[in-house]
């Protein structure tokens, strides 16, 4: 465990020394940015700003592709520069040459994410580089404690000061090797989180303007109502389907039987009744019992697909486990819920639980599944893990897929990571709050 710290520890040492390079490459760019807003008066800053405000977007889409690969803080990209489009809309208008530049910076001058990006690039070499350069500063003092005092000391004559010992003696130099040794293990232990607080601040300063949060926001909760009519719809097809392809058919073959057997018997009085036309009577009526028996089964089958009983009765814990009770894997559920949750919430984790059975036991080639159900935060969270060969591609299928476009009704989640050669991990999130309390044994494991 200790050697797995210090590698994550001497990584996201590293990225904070990158971050640390990276801040004078961005103060560079900023500085070019404020210069060709400064001769934007003499005209020459016209042609200046639209690349040095590409540069700048270029730097700031980095430093979000960075802090959500190192640190999991997603920041959200402002829109594409204005620039870009005013630049293909001249194009195609045929402006003239010496109007482009004036209409380009126009466009960045009125790009609320331009300004953003500004700001940041103003603040970031000063406060995030400050940021990132503790635990470098740590290290590297602690470093010269470790390895440089032990052979210096002795040729500075009256020995020098190491943090606050006097380095004067074979002790005092061991106490400031000791103190070196802390200094790169607090350095270490610091960086990550001082990485993933890095993350957090450049979220603040370069996510997208609320207003593009909430134009996407209006915008996906659109494809969402469109995805959950077409869903809809669909699942109205697939019961009529299934009413007129099973139970109907059978009824229908249950009515035509039944007047079979009234004939053979002669409940109309037209016809004297034998033994052989009771017997084939006996027999129709036999028929009677086992099509009425499947038909049976066939709208239970009907209504389990659209609401299981288990679900509506025990709740999504104990309706999780019966999934697991009829998969072939050995399955292993731990469910920590706090009550009931909305009805429409418990469908749609149960049935995304149960079509991500489905893919392990078909796809994966796994053996054992685990699956962690917890609620915290006014959140759902849904865990399934498989000991499969991984490699799995939500774009090879239409598994996850559905499950995706399930979870997007309510705003929920779907993050997938299947590295090759296992394992696979599924992660649901869907927001919601408890509505009831506890009703079904949802705590505990199986």
């Amino acid at each position: 465990m200790g050697g797995t710290r210090d590698v994550r520890g001497g990584l996201a040492l590293g990225r904070c020394q990158l971050l640390g390079l990276a801040g004078f490459a961005v103060a560079g760019v900023g500085a070019l940015v404020i210069g060709a807003l400064l001769l934007c008066p003499i005209g020459v800053g016209f042609r200046l700003l639209p690349p040095a405000a590409a540069a700048l977007r270029r730097l700031s889409d980095r430093y979000r592709s960075w802090a959500a690969r190192w640190t999991g803080t997603a920041i959200s990209p402002p829109e594409p520069l204005a620039d870009d489009r005013v630049e293909q809309a001249d194009r195609v208008e045929q402006v003239e040459r010496f109007e482009r530049p004036r209409r380009r910076a126009a466009a960045v001058l009125g790009d609320e994410g331009f300004w953003r990006d500004l700001r940041w690039a103003w603040l970031e070499p000063w406060l995030g580089g400050l940021l990132v350069a503790l635990p470098l500063a740590l290290v590297e003092y602690g470093a010269f404690g470790a390895l440089v005092q032990p052979f210096v000391w002795r040729h500075l004559g009256d020995g020098n000061w190491y943090a606050f010992i006097p380095v004067r003696s074979t002790p005092t130099m061991l106490a400031a090797l000791a103190l070196g040794l802390v200094f790169i293990a607090a350095g270490l232990r610091l960086a990550p989180r001082v990485l993933a607080l890095h993350g957090r601040w450049s979220r603040r300063l370069l996510s997208a303007p609320r207003s593009t949060e909430l134009a996407r926001r209006v915008e996906r909760l659109t494809d969402i109502r469109d995805e959950a009519l077409d869903a809809q719809a669909a699942e109205l097809r697939r019961i009529e389907r299934d009413l007129h392809d099973g139970a109907q058919a059978r009824l229908v073959a249950l009515g035509m039987t039944l007047d079979e057997a009234t004939r053979l018997l002669g409940a109309d009085g037209t016809r004297a009744i034998g033994e052989d036309d009771i017997s084939a009577a006996r027999a129709l009526l036999l028929e009677v019992r086992e099509t009425s028996a499947r038909a049976l089964q066939d709208l239970r089958d009907l209504v389990h697909g659209i609401q299981p009983p288990v679900l509506a009765d025990r709740g999504l814990g104990d309706a999780v486990r019966s999934l697991a009770l009829d998969s072939f894997l050995d399955v292993h559920v731990e469910a920590r819920l706090p009550g009931r949750l909305p009805a429409a919430v418990e469908s749609a984790a149960y049935f995304a639980v149960g079509e991500l059975l489905a893919n392990a036991a078909k796809h994966s080639g796994a053996r054992e599944v685990r699956i962690a159900l917890t609620h915290e935060d006014a959140r759902l969270r849904v865990t399934v893990t498989d000991d499969g060969r991984g490699g799995a591609d939500p774009s090879r299928g239409t598994g996850l897929h559905g499950v995706r476009r399930r979870l997007g009704t309510f705003d929920g989640t779907l993050a997938l990571h299947s590295p090759q050669g296992g394992p696979t991990t599924v992660t649901l999130e869907i927001p919601c709050v408890s509505s009831s309390p506890k009703t079904s044994s949802c705590s505990g494991t199986v």
